[in-house]
């Protein structure tokens, strides 16, 4: 062990550079944030290259490229420098006088009605434990997970979940039709026909198709002949809610999204025969035993 040490190509110091260069795909904006002069940035990054013997980063006069070489350290740099602050933190929960930290990242296709679930309970029975919280699209929490810069994530999972994840918890989120009261009342709901074409005629809002949620929810419509254009795509259930009470048109919401809303008078909820539910789960990673605090919090999840 101390001939490695010895002769090892970097340390934590200089992987941490390599990896703000890759960050920022810029040595002046990895310099500034390292705190150190662009030529002494560079000459650590021609070091790491001399004693690797590998090219790691084409420079060029407008930006940085990053060699095959080179994304594969980047991509191990990150979880190596999270998982050693992430150690550090746990470290100081334990023994230490800083407050214990669960970072969760949350899809965006969650609704706010959601959220009570994940925190409630962990609030009351462990106030002293800080909860950062990110609110970012699937992918990303995906890609905050693999790369350890969050604990938690909950999402509308993608087939097949990557290897290095495991589900704590899962449950189906049923969705209800939804309409403003003045024009879902003209609704011939009691004739199948009638009530497809009138469907078909109105104005919808869908959750963006980029999402895994969006996606899933447009090939469930085709199959029951609902082949519409949205005449708006959003992000946000919450958002979408309070559109359609103010006279938008129609569009698919989970129910559980509906019970926070107040002013429910101005929504009608429409009859389907059929319920469109997707799954919603809470996934951490595979590779380490979960530090107490955080392992309270997952059992603490209400769903």
């Amino acid at each position: 062990m101390q001939e490695y040490l010895a002769t090892k190509p970097f340390d934590l110091y200089t992987l941490h550079l390599f990896h703000l260069v890759v960050k920022h795909r810029s040595f002046t904006r990895a310099a500034r944030e390292a705190g150190l002069s662009q030529s002494a940035l560079t000459r650590q990054m021609q070091t790491l290259e001399n004693r690797l013997g590998l090219d790691l980063i084409n420079r060029t006069t407008r930006s940085v490229e990053v060699t095959e070489a080179g994304r594969h350290l980047a991509k191990e740099a990150g979880r190596i420098i999270n998982g050693v602050a992430d150690t550090l933190d746990g470290l100081q929960a334990a023994f230490g006088s800083v407050r214990p930290e669960v970072r969760v990242s949350v899809s965006r296709s969650l609704a706010m009605a959601h959220m009570p679930g994940l925190f409630h309970a962990n609030h009351q029975r462990h106030p002293d434990v800080v909860c950062r919280i990110n609110y970012q699209p699937s992918s990303a929490v995906l890609t905050a997970l693999d790369a350890n810069e969050t604990d938690i994530g909950v999402l509308c999972p993608p087939s097949p979940l990557p290897a290095s994840v495991r589900v704590t918890h899962r449950f189906n989120d049923r969705f209800d039709l939804i309409a403003p009261a003045v024009l879902g009342s003209a609704a011939p709901v009691k004739r199948a026909g009638a009530f497809l074409g009138w469907l078909l005629e109105q104005p919808w809002l869908l959750m963006d198709s980029s999402t895994h949620t969006g996606s899933t929810l447009r090939r469930w419509m085709k199959m029951r002949k609902l082949d519409i254009q949205p005449v708006m795509e959003l992000d946000s259930f919450d958002l979408i809610i309070n559109l359609v009470s103010s006279g938008y048109g129609l569009a698919f919401v989970p129910h559980r999204a509906l019970a926070l809303y107040r002013r429910k008078e101005s929504i009608m909820t429409l009859p389907m025969k059929v319920s469109f539910e997707r799954e919603i789960v809470a996934l951490t990673r595979k590779h380490r035993k979960l530090p107490a605090h955080i392992a309270r919090f997952v059992e603490n999840i209400l769903f």
